[in-house]
């Protein structure tokens, strides 16, 4: 089996790091990944300048893009063949309800989904530095979910599954239950600064979060303690509002 993965947070992150290890013995991997973080730069291409791969190692490349560029990349240029999965990851922050049309994590997996290779997003759902802290703990578990999902009769069609992982050592997560996407809520997340010349700037970020969801929500099921396996699909038709939509749009 070939498998592609990727990040949002560069070539370096040690989310990508601990990704690789868990995947190693599942096949042979081709790594192609930002040369830098590329966090919420959600499924943007980079169309204004070229880009130039550099091969850090054998099936290794960073890019000098987006993660939807490193898929792309990855898929129609470097490997030799199309890969049978791509994985994107270890994202250093959840990627749960609304966050997933920002993440980059995301879109290298929904790049992989829209070049027809089935595709697994995996973030953990804590901070940077509970990251650090606890990313390495989460290998084995890690590697024991993704034999699973990579070794599915019938790997979902037209589907990418997004995983998130509990901010707990491995040795506390209580299971892996599939989840619905929540909604969540920014307040305060725009803060206004001076430059050093004192003109007015904006910086985007922080602020406070308020989630909300039935008890099947992937924010509700990774507070919990489980990992949460949430499957996305490329259609964004509301297909319930389309059908009840009939007698207004006939009236038009």
């Amino acid at each position: 089996m070939k498998i592609l993965l990727s990040n949002d947070d560069g070539i370096l992150a040690r989310g990508l790091g601990v990704l690789e290890r868990a995947c190693e013995s599942l096949g042979e991997l081709y790594v192609v990944a930002p040369d830098r973080e590329q966090s919420a730069t959600s499924h943007s291409l980079t169309l204004h300048h070229p880009l130039r791969p550099v091969r850090l190692g054998e099936r290794r490349w960073q890019v000098d893009g987006t993660p939807t560029d490193s898929v792309l990349l990855g898929i129609q240029v470097l490997m030799p063949e199309k890969p049978d999965f791509v994985i994107s990851g270890i994202n250093h922050g959840p990627n749960m309800g609304e966050d997933v049309l920002y993440s980059g994590t995301v879109a290298a997996a929904m790049e992989g989904l829209a070049l027809g290779v089935p595709s697994i997003a995996v973030s953990f759902a804590g901070s940077v530095l509970r990251a650090d802290a606890l990313l390495d703990s989460h290998v084995g578990m890690l590697r024991t979910l993704l034999e699973h999902l990579t070794s599915l009769p019938a790997f979902p069609a037209d589907t990418l599954l997004n995983v998130n992982l509990p901010a707990v050592e491995a040795s506390q997560i209580k299971g892996v239950k599939l989840t619905r996407l929540g909604r969540r809520v920014f307040s305060d997340s725009i803060t206004p600064m001076k430059d050093p010349w004192g003109r007015e700037i904006f910086w985007i970020g922080g602020g406070s979060v308020e989630w909300s969801g039935p008890d099947d929500s992937d924010f509700a099921t990774v507070a919990d303690g489980y990992v949460s396996v949430t499957p996305l699909h490329l259609d964004l038709t509301h297909r319930d509002q389309l059908d009840a939509s009939a007698d207004w749009w006939r009236a038009l």
